[in-house]
């Protein structure tokens, strides 16, 4: 054995030599070829410098000019009026319009004098289609001596030409807008007098505000010709601060709708037809009038919510207006309904002046009542009364958790969420009740928790973070608490006995939460820290440091745009002892807060040391180093170097 392995062993000695002889000769010849490849990346750069050159030049297909981010405001500078459609190569609406532009092009060049038609590819020229909020294909706009001015209207030779030759008029002045522009001076005055008016608290620099300004002056056009109209208004909350701090704005653009001078938070569309739609149905009254008893049957054997019925004598009913009122606070999340019908109030066993609140006879039991009843006192009853005996019944002892209705009613927590194949139609309704009857025995000692079933399907990737999708049970459980924390039940044969001993153990604090996390990285010391859902805690809520924390996905454009600015942000900040940067895939980690909010990507927040419950959202400044640095230097509460410094 030694004997052959000694010759393997010079062999490959051999082989090894002869190796790095060809590796040698491989060089020179590498080193021959250096200067030609060298030569050839130089030549093709030379030809880019060329390209790039060309980039500036206006060229011209089909009649219509080629601008893009180069060319743009050398070729605009001196002109009157351009007409401007932002497309993208992709686009099925853009290629179908390619030749009517074409025609359009050739009569406006034929105008006296001509004017030029340009188009952008948007989706190269990224600079000009950020400047001039694209956010779709084709985006038409006329400009008028450097100033953008929107179109609208159809996509046709005459349509365009005509409205093209309005703006060219040297006599023409854009319309005025139609948003009322508020100030401290003149707020209480239209707001107050106002029936309804929508307010836009906003900032100048911010991006969001940007976008939404051409939506909201078009809202406010559409709107303004109603009757009545439905104003539309604006507050610059950086000069009006007196009015943002009154109205506790904290972010941009905030958006309230005031009846006769009370505010309400919009929680509506941020688009045009949304806007309007959304403000239309605002206008109307809060409750709609139910005239007979079938309404209320049908509520009661098909419905799939809370039914919340005023009974009143009529519309002078002083208990109707103060019900009114109170609707109007609630209206975003309940639909109210009121009768002044002497047989609904006998069907409803409720005379005048009484709130009935109740539940579909799908969600009954007989562990809770049927009904819940206020009686409206004309003297004493207010409206925080009407608003806390709704919140306070509009759920059933157990109720059916679902996409559509997850945030408005099932955001209070501890949360028991039993998960099986919940379907209450006509064929399956027994099955589901049959599960949800288990649940409702342990519910009804448990009033300090919510309790809701949830089909599987609708929340697989929930079962999936809890680690029950391949639990093999028909029915899984968690519990969903305060701070994002989630408990699964281990996989068992489920029965009452088994969902009581689990809730028993939460109560006892005896259970571990579970962790959507990534592993824990070995070596954390670059100048961003990685935060998984298992370090949440210990590195975002340490109480010793200030940090600043993205949340970001992998495939996130903005994200990846964001990298290289963040990582130069953390070795700005790197020696300051007492402040973090970090981030964390929010993708694959849980946030064990559910103070931050992750509803997008990036978001970033600043935790003070001394308030991390109460984080700091960035908002509305562009993502780069010096607006970060600004917003840490803002918040920060102990940094070793001065602001000069900084």
């Amino acid at each position: 054995m030694r004997p052959s392995g000694l010759w393997v062993l010079v062999l490959l000695l051999g082989l090894a030599q002869i190796a790095l002889l060809a590796r040698g000769a491989a060089a020179e010849e590498d080193d021959d070829d250096g200067e030609s490849v060298t030569k050839e990346v130089d030549d093709d750069s030379d030809e880019d410098d060329e390209d790039d050159d060309d980039d500036s030049e206006v060229k011209e297909e089909n009649g219509v000019l080629v601008l893009n981010d180069a060319n743009f405001d050398t070729f605009t500078a001196d002109k009157d009026t351009v007409l401007l459609e932002f497309y993208a190569p992709w686009c099925g609406h853009c290629k179908q319009f390619a030749p009517e532009y074409e025609k359009i092009a050739k009569t406006l060049k034929e105008n006296d004098p001509p004017i030029p038609v340009a188009k952008i590819d948007a989706t190269a020229a990224t600079s000009l289609a950020s400047r001039f909020d694209v956010s779709g294909y084709p985006t038409i706009k006329i400009l008028k001596k450097g100033q953008p001015v929107d179109y609208d209207g159809s996509r046709t030779e005459d349509a365009i030409v005509a409205k093209v030759k309005e703006v060219s008029d040297p006599n023409w002045t854009p319309p005025p807008e139609a948003t009322l522009v508020l100030t401290q001076d003149n707020f209480d005055d239209v707001v107050n007098g106002a029936d309804i008016i929508l307010v836009e608290f906003y900032a100048p620099w911010c991006g969001h505000c940007k976008r939404l300004a051409p939506e909201y002056e078009k809202a406010a056009q559409e709107l303004s010709k109603r009757t009545p109209p439905i104003p539309l208004a604006k507050v610059d909350a950086t000069a009006e601060t007196e009015l943002a701090k009154k109205f506790d704005v904290t972010g941009y653009p905030t958006l309230k709708i005031f009846r006769k001078g009370k505010p309400y938070d919009y929680s509506g569309p941020r688009e045009k037809y949304g806007i309007v739609d959304y403000m239309i149905e605002q206008a109307g009254p809060p409750s709609k009038q139910i005239q007979a008893t079938k309404q209320v049957q049908e509520f009661l054997r098909d419905g799939d919510d809370v039914i919340i019925i005023g009974v009143f004598s009529g519309e002078n009913d002083k208990a109707y207006q103060l019900y009114q009122e109170a609707a109007n606070g609630l209206r975003e999340d309940y639909k109210f309904h009121h009768t002044f019908s002497n047989e609904i109030a006998k069907l409803l066993k409720a005379s005048p002046g009484k709130l009935v609140v109740m539940q579909p006879e799908k969600f009954q039991s007989k562990h809770e009542p049927k009904m819940h009843v206020l009686d409206l006192k004309q003297d004493s009853t207010d409206g925080s009364e009407i608003k806390e005996h709704v919140l306070k019944h509009a759920l059933p002892l157990v109720g059916h958790r679902k996409p559509s209705n997850d945030a408005k009613r099932y955001a209070k927590h501890p949360l028991v969420v039993v998960y099986y194949s919940v379907d209450f139609s006509f064929d399956y309704r027994v099955a589901t009740q049959y599960w949800r009857g288990k649940v409702l025995e342990v519910a009804k000692d448990f009033p300090e928790y919510v309790f809701a079933v949830s089909d599987e399907e609708d929340y697989s990737s929930e079962i999936k973070d809890l680690g029950l999708l391949e639990s093999g049970e028909d029915v899984n459980v968690a519990i969903l608490d305060e701070g994002g924390k989630k408990y699964a039940m281990e996989p068992e044969e489920f029965d009452s006995d088994v969902l009581r001993q689990f809730v028993l153990a939460f109560k006892k604090g005896k259970l571990k939460p579970i962790v959507k996390s990534q592993p824990v990285p070995k070596n954390n010391k670059g100048p961003v820290k990685v935060v998984v859902g298992k370090t949440f805690d210990t590195i975002v809520m340490d109480p010793k440091n200030d940090v600043l924390i993205e949340f970001y996905a992998p495939w996130c454009g903005h994200c990846k745009k964001l990298e290289p600015v963040y990582t130069e942000l953390g070795k700005k900040y790197k020696n300051e002892k007492n402040l973090v940067i970090a981030k964390m895939d929010a993708t694959a980690n849980d946030v064990t807060s559910d103070r931050y909010k992750v509803e997008g990507f990036p978001t970033i927040y600043f935790a003070p040391r001394d308030k991390k419950n109460n984080p700091i959202k960035f908002e509305g400044g562009d993502r780069d180093l010096e607006h970060l640095s600004k917003f840490i230097e803002e918040h920060a509460t102990k940094l070793s170097r001065t602001k000069e410094e900084l």
